[in-house]
């Protein structure tokens, strides 16, 4: 049951039941986002703690890292795109902008899994010090969130290619991108706090 419908307002927030989810995500995210500021705290404890293992400044590879930066910040472009087009009821140029951010979140996580692999040849793993593990943790946390909002844009593809383009499916379209773009917000201080940080 959708409720009252409202078409003088966007297509997401035209069902009662829409905008309470996409309220309710809200809040989701309030708690997310102190999942990630204890993370950060941790790993700000422990970045010094080498345990005379390799520090950031050893291991990183910030051209690597950049170039994951621009393709996750791409992709909230396009992710942005992806409700432009929802809101104008192209579902075709909704899938395909959707298809292209997901592809810019599968080229991130594939640079993050060499960029693992990458520290485990230089002898850094999570048991090699307490900056590892929290390092490990805080990007493994981000990237499991990457893959899981990947996975959920693959299921929502498939409820758009049934059902099309009405209140639900916008009201979920809506809620993935501000997932989407709230991980976007997250990398930018991983980026800046761990990486540029642990270089300079």
């Amino acid at each position: 049951m959708e409720g009252k419908i409202n078409t003088s307002a966007p297509i997401e927030y035209q069902s009662e039941q829409s905008k309470l989810n996409i309220l309710g995500f809200w809040v989701f995210l309030a708690a997310e986002i102190i999942l990630f500021a204890t993370l950060f705290s941790v790993f700000g404890v422990l970045k010094d703690r080498t345990a005379g293992g390799p520090a950031g400044s050893e291991i990183f590879e910030i051209k690597d890292v950049i170039i994951q930066t621009l393709l996750l910040l791409t992709s909230s472009f396009t992710a942005g795109i992806v409700i432009f087009e929802m809101r104008r009821g192209n579902r075709r140029g909704l899938i395909i902008w959707l298809v292209i951010t997901l592809l810019f979140g599968l080229g991130f996580l594939s640079m993050e899994i060499n960029e693992f692999m990458h520290y485990y040849h230089e002898g850094a793993t999570m048991q090699t010090s307490a900056f590892l593990s929290s390092l490990f943790v805080l990007l493994g946390t981000h990237g499991a969130h990457v893959t899981l909002g990947t996975g959920w844009a693959i299921l929502i593809i498939i409820q758009l290619l049934t059902k099309g383009i009405n209140p639900t499916t916008a009201g979920k379209m809506h809620i993935w991108s501000l997932y989407w773009h709230f991980l976007d917000v997250i990398w930018i201080f991983i980026f800046t706090f761990v990486y540029l940080a642990g270089v300079l």
